[in-house]
């Protein structure tokens, strides 16, 4: 997901840039010439060399200023539509990157909806015999904790334990002496301690002196 949204911002800005660009082109191309008017002025001074008298020369003057700040003009228009331009594309940039964020944050949310409760931290605290998940705390008994905690050194090594070794470490004694049973049953009430308190916390709300309800939106509730 995140190559894909990589490859589509990139497509994505690569076209905002490229569409941009063709603007500028055609809107500089269509701006006139800022010298344009200054030429026409010179044009009028050479053809009409007869223009002699004070009101005329005085009037070739008023034009030829007239043409000067027209250039300006135009020169501080062409500067504040390029502001503009690069602005534009910032926008179209950052929208365009939002857009993707959001998109991947929905994606994710789905997947979360999907698996149901996924574990993005686990915290083992010996002291209290209490298992944060997420930053939820379940208090678990000594035996449970120390199931867990067998389970957490395995799963840190990449490892695979049977019930036989579980007991095993546990117990200090030999897999081989172990019952494969004993094991199961430590890993049975692991889950039945791990697992009320998880719906206790999460599905089943005890209110005090009122009674019991589930702990989520009556909209998501269907029944069939």
């Amino acid at each position: 997901m995140r190559r894909s949204g990589g490859r589509i911002v990139g497509y994505g800005i690569a076209g905002i840039l490229a569409i941009l660009a063709v603007g500028v082109a055609l809107l500089f191309w269509a701006l006139p010439d800022a010298n344009a008017f200054n030429a026409r002025v010179e044009k009028l001074f050479v053809e009409n060399d007869d223009l002699t008298t004070q009101a005329e020369i005085k009037l070739l003057e008023i034009l030829a200023q007239s043409g000067t700040a027209f250039s300006e003009t135009l020169m501080s228009y062409r500067v504040v539509i390029f502001v503009l331009l690069v602005f534009a594309t910032a926008m179209l940039i950052a929208a365009l990157v939002f857009l993707v964020m959001l998109v991947g944050f929905n994606r994710r949310m789905a997947q979360i909806e999907r698996v149901g409760i996924q574990v993005n931290s686990l915290l083992i605290s010996r002291e209290e015999n209490t298992v944060y998940l997420n930053n939820l705390g379940f208090k678990l008994t000594d035996a449970a904790m120390e199931t867990m905690s067998v389970l957490a050194e395995a799963r840190m090594d990449d490892d695979v334990l049977s019930g036989s070794e579980i007991e095993g470490m546990i117990s200090g004694r030999k897999a081989i002496d172990c019952e494969e049973a004993a094991g199961a049953t430590r890993i049975k009430r692991l889950r039945d301690t791990l697992g009320n308190q998880i719906v206790s916390e999460l599905l089943v709300k005890n209110i005090a002196r009122r009674g019991y309800m589930l702990a989520i939106d009556k909209d998501v509730i269907k029944v069939i």
